[in-house]
């Protein structure tokens, strides 16, 4: 998730305790899930159920709802196709709003790009949308029915999605550790604005290894709790893929232990809460910094020592390659992004398939193997690792083929292209970065010389200076980028000079590429050196592809505030 402002917190340099209300992110999401499954048990909706049909006065768009409807499990899967949030919604402050008035807010993030319940992609608006299913379904605000139905049966005596003038909330801190951030009153709350205590989520993890028992009272059936940790709607889950995302809960892979469970994280904030059914251990820790290197080594430790003396589960025999594995063969792209602004960047990470002595190799562009799966049966293959162990479940699968094209589940959902398409890619990529470089080195060159007036060349200047306009501001747009990281939502997602340079930079690039064409075609009767005119209709074709590239993908004038 991300932050924002608010007022107490517990003071620096005090010492947590295993009272201490730490921001548990989006671990937050599986409490959606739990109350949705209770209504299911309840008789009064179904995970098939379609969305609109419970909640018409809820806004989203999905131009394949007539065939393909979103439906409420897919909501809890991120299989509803939508973007998630927008910068917009992570930067708002939403004190006091309700989940129906965060829904509201800002609703354009809800379009589905593709038809639901094919591909996973993490979107943090389906859970609040299940939440206000619920809140329609009970009449009761979301968070008084999970305080009531899980919080209290749990014996999690302290968690709650608010603020609290409690000296035990824990202070955030920037990377820095000194810089404190303030309290994020998350726009839409079920996603990820749970506050608890290390005693609140011991005794959730043993609600989980005790499969929905505590106290030997069933709270929830032990169905329910195989329910969540069970993918279901995408390609990849129904031809039997048992790792993914399931119930706001997914797996991953350790040292050879298959783990299940969610992490979060806020601004300033990183949770993770992961358990291993079969063995009846688990783990819940959280700390006050987005320190990821320090977080992964107490990850680390701690799987470590709670696997000790474990032994690993067995891992699935060599099977033989598909019969129609080589027909998977080729070249891929990314297919199914977090957020559909940044695919102009993600799709360029193409990733070529092929097999080789019996395993599914995957090459980055220059053809070096990143990765080998070995197969397991079926369509299905696991990952072998360099140096742990070998992987105890499948984690990628060939997808049968279907209206949309040819897919592999690896990681993510890549589509088959074409070689040509590829190859085209790729050699414009080397050019567009040969060019930006050429531009860069060339500059001190014909900027010197410009001081000497022999050497003044006035036909030259334009075709020369708007090339290098577009490769400065380009190199600003990424440095702004950069530089707002430490504030990311609050510097980009509202109206700053952050985000208003970027917006500026974008359209310069765009205008100086252009410019630099115009330029070009008016200097055709000038007297312009052979070598400075191929040069330079060389770097504008580039600039200009660029741009129209990026205009496509709706990346020039770009306001990530609105």
């Amino acid at each position: 998730m991300g932050r924002r402002p608010g007022p107490v917190q517990r003071r620096p340099n005090q010492p947590a305790n295993a009272d201490t209300l730490f921001r548990i992110g989006s671990t937050s999401k599986a409490f959606v899930s739990l109350s949705i499954l209770k209504l299911v048990d309840e008789g009064k909706l179904s995970l098939d159920d379609p969305v609109r049909k419970l909640i018409p006065e809820i806004w989203f768009e999905n131009r394949w709802e007539a065939t393909d409807p979103v439906r409420v499990v897919d909501l809890l899967e991120h299989t509803t196709g939508w973007d998630d949030l927008h910068l917009p919604e992570y930067a708002k402050d939403a004190k006091g709003m309700t989940t129906r008035e965060g829904l509201d807010y800002y609703r354009h993030s809800r379009i589905s790009r593709w038809p639901p319940g094919t591909r996973m992609a993490y979107c943090n608006s389906g859970p609040p949308v299940a939440a206000y299913i619920v809140e329609k379904l009970t009449g009761q605000r979301f968070e008084d029915y999970v305080t009531q139905n899980l919080f209290l049966p749990i014996g999690m005596k302290s968690a709650t999605y608010f603020e609290q003038p409690s000296p035990q909330l824990t202070t955030l801190y920037h990377d820095d550790g000194k810089t404190p951030y303030r309290y994020w009153n998350i726009l839409e709350r079920p996603a990820g604005a749970i506050n608890a205590s290390a005693n609140d989520m011991a005794a959730y993890l043993g609600f989980y290894l005790n499969r929905g028992a505590v106290h030997g009272q069933q709270i929830m059936p032990a169905a329910d709790i195989d329910r969540i940790e069970t993918p279901t709607r995408t390609w990849e889950a129904q031809q039997g893929l048992k790792a993914g995302y399931g119930l706001s809960n997914y797996t991953s892979i350790h040292d050879g232990f298959v783990y299940h469970g969610h992490n979060g994280g806020v601004e300033g904030g990183l949770t993770e809460m992961s358990y291993l059914p079969e063995y009846g251990v688990g783990y819940f820790y959280s700390i006050n910094s987005g320190n990821g290197g320090a977080f992964a080594k107490i990850g680390d430790a701690i799987r470590a020592y709670i696997t000790r003396g474990l032994t690993k589960p067995p891992v699935p025999a060599v099977a033989p390659l598909p019969a129609d594995a080589e027909q998977y063969a080729g070249w891929y792209e990314p297919d199914s992004p977090r957020n559909g602004f940044m695919k102009f960047i993600e799709r360029l990470g193409l990733h070529r398939v092929h097999f080789d002595h019996g395993n599914l190799m995957l090459s980055n562009l220059i053809g070096t193997i990143n990765d080998t799966f070995v197969p397991v049966g079926g369509e299905q293959f696991r990952y072998l690792s360099k140096k742990d162990p070998p992987e105890p479940i499948a984690t990628a699968a060939l997808i049968a083929p279907n209206a949309e094209g040819r897919f592999v589940f690896i990681g993510g959902t890549w589509k088959h292209i074409p070689a040509w398409f590829a190859i085209a890619e790729l050699a414009f990529l080397l050019w567009f970065f040969l060019a930006l470089a050429a531009i860069v080195l060339y500059a001190p060159f014909w900027l010197i010389g410009g001081l000497i007036k022999k050497r003044r060349r006035p036909a030259e200047r334009a075709i020369r200076l708007f090339p290098l306009i577009a490769v400065l501001s380009l190199a600003a747009s990424i440095a702004i980028f950069m530089l707002s990281s430490n504030d990311l939502l609050n510097r980009l997602g509202n109206l700053t000079i952050w985000s208003f340079g970027l917006y500026l930079c974008t359209l310069l690039f765009a205008a100086a590429s252009i410019a630099g064409a115009v330029a070009l075609w008016l200097a055709r009767r000038q007297p312009v050196r052979k070598s400075v005119r191929r040069f330079s209709i060389a770097v504008t074709a580039a600039l200009l592809i660029a741009t129209a590239y990026l205009a496509w993908w709706g990346v020039i004038g770009i306001r990530l505030w609105a």
